[in-house]
């Protein structure tokens, strides 16, 4: 059986009275990529915060990568990769400062070497010196990714990393996933793309901080009574949207 990378039970997370993330249930299986769809506001980038250690739970338990959520916190973002919905380095530093910077923080032996390698891996080597602010949408992707793996993380968050990004450079980046899964890495990315759904091992949707589904792509559309990914996703939404305005006027 595959352990469990990501396996929390019951989380919850409220702003203003509002539940933002509704005592929700997620596993994700190790050396998986799950996709995490919903709409805008649905608690996906939430959630992926209090996985990091980065927001805690107001309730709820579990582990990620074998550590409590809560207690461990501090550990879990020693073993985790996050990549923000917004570029989150510095522009005004170049590709190569930006990571020894991120290698300064993780107190990495040998960060020279270390620089090295995570240029070479993501294919900056030849642009190391140019300054982030100046790169396109595609390029300061694969720096943001280089940061993220630069400390060798079992599991990476990443919250829409391709926002914005051409389908060339989109493509690119999701060989990049499928080659990391193959190392042994899980990986959970949140989308609005069907055809990047289509990519991914497990889907969980999301919507009024509620799961909605979880399980494979045929899976889904099988209990959905749908067509496809899209036709899922339109429906289980639609369902989710008159079951919180029912609650509302309730």
């Amino acid at each position: 059986m595959t352990s469990l990378a990501i396996d929390v039970q019951d989380l919850s997370k409220t702003y203003g009275g509002r539940a933002v993330v509704d005592h929700i249930q997620l596993q994700v299986g190790s050396g998986r990529i799950c996709g995490f769809l919903g709409p805008n506001g649905s608690g996906k980038t939430t959630t992926i915060r209090m996985l990091c250690g980065l927001l805690t739970p107001d309730s709820g338990s579990g582990t990620c990568l074998g550590l409590d959520i809560i207690r461990d916190a501090v550990a879990i973002k020693r073993q985790v990769g996050y990549m923000t919905q917004r570029f989150g380095l510095y522009d005004d530093l170049s590709i190569r400062e930006n990571l020894d910077f991120v290698a300064r923080l993780f107190e990495l032996p040998n960060r020279r070497t270390t620089v090295d390698q995570a240029l070479e891996r993501l294919g900056l080597t030849a642009r190391q010196k140019q300054l982030a602010g100046s790169l396109s949408g595609g390029w300061k992707q694969r720096l943001a990714l280089a940061a993220c793996l630069i400390h060798e993380p079992r599991l990476l968050l990443l919250d829409e990393p391709t926002a914005g990004v051409d389908p060339k450079a989109r493509r690119e980046f999701w060989d990049q996933i499928h080659a990391l899964a193959e190392q042994g890495i899980t990986v959970l990315v949140s989308t609005h793309y069907m055809d990047e759904a289509e990519r991914c091992h497990d889907l969980v949707y999301i919507a009024y901080g509620e799961i909605l589904a979880q399980g494979s792509a045929a899976s889904i559309v099988a209990s959905a009574g749908a067509s496809d990914l899209e036709d899922a996703f339109v429906r289980l939404v639609g369902r989710a949207t008159d079951n919180f305005a029912t609650k509302a006027g309730a």
